[in-house]
């Protein structure tokens, strides 16, 4: 039995030693893990440097850590997440998943998120964490990038109206419904909302978006590794009462494949979520999805419209975004970035 294996133990791995910051940004700072705290951390092989530099952090603040590594109980890609986690993550104060994605594994997460939504631990949740992202988005000061998602968050819960354009050729109008909830994940995590790390983002499902949506910068998934910054051979998405009725790309294996992801079930193709990025840390598009869709602008995703915090009524099995470059917005009649940088204070 693979569950039988000799369990692959956090300590005494070598990493990187500036993921330190990282790594207390994340558990003090983000998390703010207390002695005594119980936390389950899930990881795979690939990311067991970063993973066993929060197993580190947690274990100098004085925290109860229990570790997982998949791969000791299932084979991947896994087509559930293995019970023993799901049952540790019940007991916990804190869980964070911190490991690799790999195609046609979205449902073993939806299994630990039910949990994480039953339970209420602080998680966060670190999926294609790497190098790069330790070292740029993850040591962003997450004060104050709470501070402008605080600010975008009490601007847009207000809108009636949002616009984004782009040098790409972006313009999408998006609307809103009031009873549909904002919702500001900075990277300061709470019970009432998880968070991903690196966190900034300002999101909602949005009642209805018509436009052009141009992808210069990530498609997200499985397809983000696959693919990179798509900046040379941009995605050009035509949408129609939330819709995609038309897409082009020059690059016909990506346009297949995002079609095809898109078309997945009934909802695929719709919008569920806009979102404004927060995270004054993230300069540029790396092709790295956890951080491009924090890098401040507009970003939307196709499918899943986090029903239990939104408040959306419609399902999907999918969810996909998709994020651009250099945005100019307008909350209403307010313009609050030009060409990616903010134009109101915290």
């Amino acid at each position: 039995m693979v569950s039988e294996k000799k369990k692959t133990s956090l300590e005494n791995i070598s990493y990187d030693p500036l993921y330190k910051h990282a790594a207390e940004n994340a558990i003090d700072v983000c998390l703010r893990v207390q002695k005594g705290e119980r936390t389950t951390i899930i990881t795979d092989f690939e990311t067991l440097p970063i993973a066993a530099s929060l197993f580190d952090e947690l274990k100098l603040v004085g925290s109860i850590v229990h570790s997982f590594v998949v791969e000791d109980y299932s084979e991947r890609p896994m087509v559930h997440m293995p019970q023993e986690i799901l049952t540790d993550m019940e007991k916990s104060d804190v869980t964070i998943y911190c490991m690799q994605g790999q195609e046609n594994e979205l449902q073993t997460r939806k299994e630990m998120m039910a949990v994480v939504n039953k339970v209420k631990p602080r998680h966060a949740h670190m999926v294609n964490i790497n190098h790069e992202i330790m070292m740029e988005g993850m040591q962003a000061d997450f004060l104050a990038v709470d501070a402008i998602s605080k600010k975008v968050w009490e601007l847009a819960k207000q809108a009636k109206k949002i616009t984004a354009k782009s040098p790409a050729g972006t313009h999408i109008e998006a609307t809103f419904d009031p009873n549909l909830h904002w919702l500001k994940t900075s990277g300061i995590i709470t019970r009432e909302k998880w968070g991903n790390l690196p966190g900034g983002e300002v999101l909602t499902c949005p009642a209805e978006v018509n436009g052009v949506y141009v992808v210069d910068g990530v498609v997200g998934d499985y397809l983000c590794a696959e693919y990179g910054d798509i900046k040379a051979t941009p995605l050009t998405i035509h949408i129609t009462n939330s819709r995609i009725t038309k897409c082009e790309c020059e690059n016909q294996a990506l346009l297949e494949e995002f079609l095809e992801y898109t078309h997945t079930d009934e909802n695929s193709d719709r919008v569920g979520e806009f979102a404004i990025g927060t995270n004054i840390g993230v300069q540029d598009i790396r092709g790295l999805i956890l951080q491009d869709e924090k890098i401040p602008g507009c970003h939307i995703a196709f499918g899943y419209p986090y029903c239990e915090h939104t408040g959306a009524t419609w399902y999907s099995g999918t969810h996909i975004d998709v994020v651009g470059r250099a945005f100019d917005i307008w909350i209403d009649d307010l313009k609050i970035m030009e060409a990616g940088k903010f134009l109101i204070e915290a």
